[in-house]
């Protein structure tokens, strides 16, 4: 059986996917409380279950977390998604530059490093190939080169492409001990095209999709309450569309500038959605408006635009739940590229 180690687990988008492929997780690692327990939730009724190690990854060493995994077992995948928040393309200027947090690629690599797998994968925003960024990516390759990786250049996969409903641009790093295999399919091939590109791909998921009853006594059944005036101005948003300059609601901020043009926009059914953030269930801060109904997307919703099944429970209350939605990898993408790494494991005696 193959074998995965999942850093950075958050909910366990990456875990899910790798389980639903016959992947063995042996541990996951995460700080994050309601994340943990999340994670602890779902992922315990499996036999045998992941062993999770709730601890900052700035505060364990890479020996000591080694010493939790089966000493007869070897590691195939190394897969994890470092937090994201100093590369995004929400940053203004350059005031991701120095975030703390983009030490943790570079943190990574130190339990690569140690763990030795066979694969490693890395998942982040497409804002860590912007040229701010660059030191710390530039380390990263040399970091891998020096230590016997084969890392292939990075990847830029739309969720929508592998049977996400959603527009979801994602960053993949993948590298293999010693050399990439000959028979390895890197990026994979996508399943899903747009419509009218007459591709042989199966069309977009809309996200229609999402929007079918929640399952009696689901907990993440939920969404922002909202005040008596902003329901009055999602009133005055189009079905199916719309944005702030059709709400009504133009704050002085606004006038200022241009941006921001989704805020308090529906979405629009007939299409993959917007790309799920931490701030998926509120639609002051993107196109997160229901399609029809006067509220923003509840945290089921937001976890099916994410791929995640009706029976995955997000624990931690509405903002806690929504914020590890955002943060997950959607569990369809972590399928397909987990699925190219399998491939070539399975075709390669190591």
């Amino acid at each position: 059986m193959i074998t995965a180690v999942d850093l950075f687990c958050g909910a366990g988008g990456f875990s899910l996917a790798a389980t639903h492929l016959g992947i063995q997780v042996l541990a996951a690692l995460e700080n994050n409380t309601h994340a943990c327990d999340t994670y602890r939730t779902n992922f315990s009724r499996l036999s045998p279950a992941p062993r999770l190690i709730e601890r900052d990854i700035c505060k364990i060493d890479s020996q000591e977390f080694l010493s939790f995994l089966p000493s007869n077992i070897a590691l195939d995948i190394l897969m994890g998604g470092p937090p994201c928040q100093g590369f995004s393309t929400h940053r203004i200027n350059n005031s991701g530059v120095d975030d703390p947090r983009n030490e943790l690629l570079l943190r990574y690599f130190d339990f690569v490093r140690t763990l030795q797998p066979k694969a490693f994968l890395v998942e982040n925003v497409v804002g860590l190939l912007w040229p701010r960024h660059k030191k710390y990516l530039d380390k990263f390759y040399q970091e891998a080169s020096r230590s016997g990786y084969d890392v292939l250049p990075p990847q830029i996969l739309d969720a929508r492409n592998y049977g996400v409903p959603q527009r979801r641009k994602r960053v993949f790093i993948l590298g293999w001990r010693n050399k990439r295999p000959e028979s390895l399919i890197w990026p994979p091939i996508p399943t899903h095209d747009d419509p009218d590109a007459q591709s042989k791909c199966l069309p977009w998921r809309p996200a229609s999709e999402v929007f079918v009853p929640a399952p009696p006594g689901d907990i993440n059944d939920i969404h922002l309450q909202h005040t008596a005036a902003l329901i009055e101005v999602f009133k005055s948003t189009p079905p199916n569309g719309g944005s702030r300059h059709q709400s009504s609601r133009v704050l002085p901020c606004h006038r200022e500038h241009d941006g921001h043009k989704d805020v308090y926009g529906r979405i629009d059914p007939s299409k993959p959605g917007p790309t799920m953030t931490t701030a998926c269930i509120n639609p002051s801060k993107g196109r997160f408006l229901h399609p029809t109904e006067h509220h923003g997307i509840t945290v089921r919703q937001a976890a099916r635009f994410q791929t995640f099944p009706d029976d995955f429970v997000f624990m931690g209350g509405l903002m806690n739940a929504a914020c590890q939605v955002g943060n997950a990898v959607p569990v369809r993408l972590g399928e397909a590229v987990l699925q190219s790494v399998i491939d070539a494991l399975e075709k390669n005696v190591y």
